[in-house]
């Protein structure tokens, strides 16, 4: 009899056990369902005049192989080809430490462009994005603290309201405001680019500048915008690890000239009618640099907890060890490539 009892009670302490272990599992989420779950709504400004604006395409974002292929040097021209694909797609990936996560989002067009012959350059392929810092707080998605936008080869800082974190080695620049996705019924954050030159801001600072422009929804569908001036375009998002995917191009000279740079050239039309036409001058969210900041180049995707830890600070600090960081096996060699590789364009 006190054998049986014993079962018995050994029996209800692991259910119980199991009882009490399954919210947390219930409470883990995937890098895909939080990078979709803090997606921001992003507005595009579109400029559809000038013969480098192709109707106002050239201000779509797409996805890296648009027309079908991972060539950079031949994106300029297919951008202006039957059959190019403007399905609007942005890039991610996810670093977590014992306190947060950090997702980062990058956005690209197949031309950096302009319509004037003033003093300015153009170029073949554009990168820039967003990184979104996100404390863990015991919900399944956290609460979102902050984030940090490339706009060309500057960051710029944001806090949403209400947030905890301020000001750190660096000036927070804006509030980040959030709105309600009509898609998912949701609060994300709101980031904008500008047209042309697509340097990225959290909203109003960029806007869509009173004519045309996309309002661009995360979502797991991929839509064309119907025209320049499409306010409810939703996007899919695409990891930068997938296998074969951007990351694992990495070393691909079709498509990177050097560390984290796009390979682009002054082919077709690029630079007609402009002051010049530069080559290698976009960048993927390893390349990204801020040369006024302690940071070095690509670390905010690579080792975002220090950035986060320079740009803000933060109640009762925050972890540097990462639990999950994809770019971890590859942090030695980015190092060594960062002390040579040319300085970053945009």
């Amino acid at each position: 009899m006190r054998d049986t009892y014993r079962a018995a009670v050994a029996a209800l302490a692991a259910t119980l056990a199991l009882a009490l272990l399954a919210p947390a599992a219930r409470a883990a989420v995937s890098p895909a369902a939080l990078a979709l779950r803090w997606a921001p709504i992003h507005y595009q400004d579109v400029d559809p005049t000038g013969s480098h604006a192709l109707g106002g395409r050239s201000d779509y974002i797409t996805r890296v192989d648009f027309d079908g292929d991972l060539d950079g040097r031949d994106n300029w021209e297919a951008a202006g080809q039957p059959g190019a694909s403007f399905a609007a797609h942005a890039y991610y990936s996810v670093a977590e430490t014992a306190t947060h996560w950090y997702v980062t989002y990058l956005f690209f067009h197949p031309r950096d462009w302009v319509d004037h012959p003033f003093f300015e350059t153009e170029h073949e392929n554009d990168g820039e994005g967003v990184l979104l810092a996100i404390e863990k707080d015991g919900s399944p998605y956290g609460v979102l603290r902050a984030a940090v936008t490339v706009a060309h080869s500057q960051f710029y800082s944001y806090t949403p309201a209400g947030s905890t974190w301020t000001g750190g080695r660096e000036t927070v620049d804006g509030t980040l405001r959030t709105a309600i996705s009509p898609h998912d019924g949701l609060a994300h954050p709101v980031t904008a680019q500008e047209s042309k030159g697509h340097g990225l801001k959290a909203w109003p600072q960029y806007d869509i500048a009173g004519g045309d422009g996309i309002v661009y929804h995360p979502s797991t569908t991929a839509e064309t915008p119907s025209g320049p001036n499409d306010r409810d375009v939703r996007y899919a998002l695409v990891d930068l690890f997938a296998p074969g995917g951007l990351w694992a191009q990495r070393a691909n000279p079709a498509l990177f000239a050097h560390l984290g740079t796009f390979a682009g050239d002054d082919s077709g039309d690029c630079g007609s009618g402009t002051w010049d036409c530069t080559v290698d001058s976009a960048n993927a969210p390893w390349g990204w640099d801020d040369p006024d900041d302690l940071p070095g180049r690509g670390e905010i995707a690579t080792d975002p907890a220090k950035l986060s830890a320079e740009y803000f600070t933060v109640p009762g600090g925050l972890s540097r060890a990462y639990t999950a960081n994809p770019y971890a096996g590859a942090a030695a060699a980015l190092k060594a490539a960062a002390r040579t590789a040319p300085p970053v364009r945009d």
